[in-house]
């Protein structure tokens, strides 16, 4: 996708169907070296859609990135991890699990988080497929590769969303979407904050058949003139605009977004990784209570086997269904 723009932001999803698990919100902000500059063209052979061509770091639809297989694993980490290393001076990864999910700029808060005991089983330590010592080369090798390129990684992160949160939220909108949308505006507001004075363009994957927006923008953003600029059934565009203020942004909700826009296919990875990274502290949890429970990645079929195979379990943990079961 190109952009007038110079600042590029991206916001995509992971989680939006499963039976069990957290959403999580990815949000990712590439100032390019010129405006429209393609950010997989300016690291090809180090940085590509696909593996094919022995791409070390994979930037794309994290369903074509990740498979449940130690190459898939791998694939995600390195990409997840590389790319948020870039944030540290030193150009270190995250080195707990918490640290990602938990301890950033959007997060949700900690009481809801203690309710779910299963967040007190994350994994120790980061990586968690790699060498450490491997992934910091790989970042320092993405670090000279961009800074060479004059692209720049200003922020990136993700807003986990436990499912007790989620739960509540579908209790007061009584609509999937509209609760979804409320938990993506908060990666939206952050992004309007810290790089709206920068003019970027920010994009939205689109999730549903919503087309219309904008009064969902005007309530949701404080003190932002919106202005519609096109609405269609794959697009939706507008102009917001700071009342008294320095900060512009265009924004674009489009469908699949990732195949189009380099950050949304970083948001997308990196949300991607703390779901699972999640699911992988909600495995340990209830397989500490039966032993030998089969694992599950929380979407719809597995999950309902894992409900009536993790009767044992439940049964000892003692938890309210809304903590559990995702009610949409």
């Amino acid at each position: 996708m190109s952009a007038a723009e110079g600042v590029v932001c991206g916001i995509d999803e992971a989680g939006l169907g499963p039976l069990l698990g957290p959403l999580a919100i990815g949000y990712a902000a590439l100032r390019l070296p010129a405006p429209g500059a393609d950010p997989w063209r300016l690291l090809a052979g180090l940085v590509g859609k696909t593996n094919k061509k022995r791409n070390k770091l994979v930037v794309a639809d994290s369903k074509k990135v990740f498979a449940r297989n130690e190459q898939g694993r791998k694939r995600l980490e390195a990409t997840a991890l590389s790319f948020l290393a870039l944030l540290d001076r030193r150009c270190a990864p995250p080195r707990e699990p918490r640290e990602l999910l938990f301890e950033r700029i959007l997060a949700p808060a900690r009481a809801m988080v203690d309710r779910h005991p299963w967040y007190a089983r994350l994994p120790a330590a980061l990586p968690r497929e790699h060498e450490a010592a491997s992934v910091e080369l790989l970042a320092e090798l993405l670090r000279r590769r961009m800074e060479a390129k004059g692209l720049c990684l200003l922020d990136a992160g993700v807003r986990v969303v436990p499912e007790g949160e989620l739960n509540a939220s579908y209790d007061e909108t009584s609509n999937k979407s509209l609760s979804v949308w409320e938990k993506t505006l908060e990666a939206l507001r952050h992004l309007w904050r810290t790089q709206g004075e920068s003019e970027p363009l920010i994009v939205v994957d689109r999730q549903g058949g919503r087309m219309r927006y904008g009064p969902l923008l005007a309530r949701g953003l404080q003190d932002v003139s919106v202005a519609l600029l096109f609405e269609s059934e794959e697009r939706s565009e507008y102009r917001l605009e700071e009342r008294g203020g320095a900060r512009r942004a265009h924004l674009v909700i489009v469908e699949q977004a990732e195949d189009k826009c380099f950050p949304v296919a970083l948001a997308s990875c990196i949300a991607k990784y703390a779901r699972e990274l999640a699911m992988e502290g909600f495995n340990a949890y209830f397989g500490d209570l039966q032993p030998g429970l089969r694992p599950t990645a929380g979407y719809t079929l597995d999950g309902r086997r894992w409900l009536l195979e993790a009767q044992p379990a439940l049964e000892l943990a003692a938890l309210p269904r809304q903590l559990l079961v995702r009610e949409r």
